[in-house]
């Protein structure tokens, strides 16, 4: 999606919605990270029915970013390094399609771009990748206490256990994309 203002914006699912926001907010380039929900049946989604499984949305996040910093297929090379996209529907121990590894796209460009990155970080897995690429659908925004969750939250458990892992491999990895 291209914004009046030149931004752009990717929509991404890769288990636990906290984990790729903080990465996310983390990056040059990036303007907006909201956790929210897609790709399910449930027009008013809540995050205890999307956690049962029932609702068929996957947690995402939708990542505003300047083009002229940072390239979708730079943020997507993020994506696939901080999540493991060969397990299906599943990251670590949060098991269910909520969690399945997922591309929105909203434009043929997108998707070109997202399968090209898909063929090129096949050589980095040992198993094959899993990720679903799908046309965007209806965006729904997580429930306010979701936004900026890890900040907000650093000693909870699963944000110190999980959530801060991935924040340092990315800044390990890609210090050169660090705003």
């Amino acid at each position: 999606m291209t914004s009046q203002s030149g931004s752009q914006t990717a929509v991404l699912g890769g288990g636990c919605f906290w984990c790729l926001e903080a990465v996310f907010l983390e990056m040059r380039g990036v303007l907006e990270v909201e956790s929210g929900y897609m790709g399910g049946h449930d027009p008013a989604p809540t995050y205890d029915a999307v956690c049962n499984g029932g609702t068929g949305h996957a947690e995402v996040v939708k990542i505003t970013f300047d083009p002229a910093q940072v390239s979708y297929h730079d943020v997507l090379e993020v994506f696939f390094t901080i999540h493991d996209p060969t397990t299906l529907n599943r990251q670590g121990n949060d098991v269910g399609t909520q969690y399945r590894s997922v591309i929105f796209t909203d434009s043929p460009e997108q998707e070109a771009v997202a399968r090209k990155v898909i063929a090129e970080m096949a050589v980095v897995w040992d198993g094959p990748i899993v990720t679903e690429v799908s046309p965007v659908a209806t965006w729904h925004k997580a429930e306010a206490y979701h936004q900026n969750y890890f900040a907000q939250n650093p000693l909870q458990g699963y944000c110190a256990f999980v959530v801060a892992p991935k924040v340092a491999k990315f800044r390990k990895t890609f210090t050169d994309r660090l705003k």
